[in-house]
């Protein structure tokens, strides 16, 4: 994983100030593999609280994680109880890791 612990600190910092204990944030993507180079950081949040605004909580995450991490591509997904499942979800899920 191509993350450093105080980078991975920030975002589980993050997601709990934004989405509460109990959520949880898997990176995906490039910055699993520890053999690429470069790349965005792809991350999947998830909650049990039903959002009144997703949008609201990916603009609050992106940013304080660009607050926290620089000015850097960070792509997000955000899954709570109303959203529907997709591929994209299947596959951040089984080919990431949680933090």
């Amino acid at each position: 994983m191509r993350l450093t612990s105080e980078q991975i600190k920030a975002i589980k910092d993050t997601t709990y100030s934004v989405l509460g204990e109990g959520s949880r944030v898997i990176l995906f993507g490039s910055r699993v593999d520890d053999a690429k180079k470069g790349g965005d950081i792809d991350l999947l949040f998830e909650t049990e609280h039903i959002l009144d605004n997703r949008v609201n909580a990916i603009g609050t995450l992106y940013a304080a994680l660009i607050r926290k991490l620089g000015d850097r591509k960070i792509d997000i997904l955000l899954k709570d109880p109303k959203t529907p499942e997709s591929p994209i979800l299947e596959i951040a899920r089984k080919t990431g890791i949680e933090l």
